[in-house]
């Protein structure tokens, strides 16, 4: 009889590369909560709740003015312009400010990828690569390794402000936060119980969303909105408002002081050499097979459009590329600067602010654009790049009652610990937050001083122009 030799025995064996090193267990879900829960000691929820201005706080004009440094002078007084509208405009300009004040706030600790610059009008609909409407996080201009406090703080005092622009009561405007902070406690409880693979493909579908829209005008408003951004998607061929044919050459419209080409630059030598160069840099980021697509396009034209408000200033522009006549592609180009975090939670580990962002993006959005991408421009500035428009939908705060307050704010508090879920530890996070109410009224209890504390460092706005100290430009509307 002959034997065979069995090439495995029964009894398992270590694999040979577990011979040669020791591994660290990852601790369980029971032990981040519990750890996490030990962080009220170091930092009691209730600690959150204070805001009092120091002694030695800034001066909010000067950190204004410490912003705009490096920024296209002629447009500064357009964004001072578009701040001083109402104290709900000035807050979303002044994110530096913020993060001066936060970064003297109580922390536990945790860190996440954070966003930076948390206000309610930077969360919106867009379409994922497979061509779903999502809701999520749309501007990370500022994003970066931090505190998951600040964007829960900056997010909850955005609140405030545009309940109270909205002309809805101050009981209404607490009930808001603490229906948004409500939102990020319990489904960052949820989100500490699924397995990381399922948070990292957890997204908010917009086809799920709408039907808990409860007012019916609202709904019906809404989607009359989705509609239109999916028709846009299509009509692009035919260049909407943006795009003109002169000649046989198509270009970008200019509309001043809005979009408009650089003609002093353009006439510069070197200026065509300089973006052709940043547009291949650009390719290289990106993924081979997005760069095969990008590839089918051809560079037309460049200009410059003026953005947001906490971006006017900073080189922002639009490029039209061709695949044939009726075949156009806009891309965004967005200057990225340091995070206004920086100064507080640390320098970028990233050599280039563009990159930075698409990092940022990729970690906190549950979808990102296919072809954003960053770059480097002359003067050595930074850059990240990514679609104009991809059936983008601006939510409409400006028209909220109650009701639809309530609900936006829910869904921003969603939004957020999905994304602060991706990249931190959220059974920490949960653990220290528990079940109970006490750091959602701690958060109202600030978001209500802060919104204070920013309605009269608007004032020291308005004084600043009157006495002359700053130029504005008040747009026509």
């Amino acid at each position: 009889m002959i034997k065979i030799q069995r090439p495995f025995k029964n009894k398992l064996r270590r694999p040979v590369f577990l011979k040669r090193r020791s591994f660290r267990p990852h601790p369980s879900r029971a032990e981040l909560y519990a750890e996490g829960k030990r962080l009220r000691d170091k930092c009691p929820r209730q600690a959150h709740a204070e805001w009092k201005a120091s002694n030695n706080r800034p001066d909010p004009v000067l950190l204004m003015e410490e912003s705009s440094k490096g920024r296209i002078p002629q447009l500064i007084p357009i964004r001072y312009g578009r701040m001083m509208q109402s104290p709900f405009t000035f807050y979303r300009g002044a994110a530096l400010n913020m993060a001066a004040d936060l970064a003297k706030t109580p922390v536990t600790g945790v860190r996440v990828q954070a966003c930076g610059d948390c206000h309610l009008l930077n969360f919106g609909v867009y379409a994922t690569p497979e061509r779903r409407e999502i809701f999520d996080i749309n501007d990370l201009d500022e994003t970066l390794p931090a505190p998951w406090e600040w964007d829960v703080k900056r997010l909850a005092a955005s609140f405030v402000l545009a309940c109270r622009d909205n002309g809805l009561s101050e009981d209404t405007a607490r009930d808001v936060v603490l229906t948004c902070v409500r939102s990020y406690r319990r489904h960052m409880a949820e989100f500490s119980e699924m397995r990381f693979l399922d948070v990292w493909y957890s997204s908010m579908a917009v086809t799920d969303l709408i039907p808990t829209i409860k007012r019916k005008q609202a709904r019906k408003r809404f989607q009359k909105r989705l509609a239109k951004a999916r028709q846009q998607q299509v009509l692009e061929h035919d260049f909407p408002k943006l795009a003109e044919v002169i000649g046989r050459l198509p270009v970008i419209k200019d509309n001043p002081p809005l979009i408009y080409h650089w003609r002093e630059k353009e006439r510069q030598r070197g200026f065509f050499a300089a973006v052709e160069a940043a547009f291949t840099s650009y390719r290289d980021s990106l993924r081979e097979d997005r760069r095969v697509l990008l590839d089918r396009y051809e560079l037309r034209d460049v200009a410059n459009k003026v953005v947001g408000i906490g971006s006017v200033g900073t080189l922002c522009g639009i490029m039209l590329l061709m695949a044939g006549e009726q075949d156009p592609l806009f891309l965004q180009v967005k200057e990225a600067g340091p995070s206004v975090l920086e100064p507080y939670a640390g320098k970028s580990i990233h050599p280039n602010h563009g990159q930075r962002v698409v990092n940022g993006c990729r970690l906190m959005q549950a979808a990102s654009d296919i072809f954003l991408g960053w770059t480097m421009g002359r003067n050595g500035r930074h850059f990240y790049i990514r679609q104009l428009r991809d059936m983008k939908i601006k939510v409409l705060v400006e028209l909220f009652g109650r009701t639809s307050m309530m609900q936006y704010a829910n869904l921003c508090g969603w939004a957020l610990a999905r994304a602060h879920a991706r990249s931190g530890q959220p059974a920490k996070i949960s653990g220290y937050l528990g079940r109970s109410d006490k750091f959602d009224r701690a958060i109202a209890d600030f978001a209500v001083a802060y919104a204070d504390q920013s309605e009269h460092d608007h004032k020291l706005l308005r004084k600043a122009v009157r006495d002359g100290r700053l130029e504005v430009q008040i747009e026509e509307r």
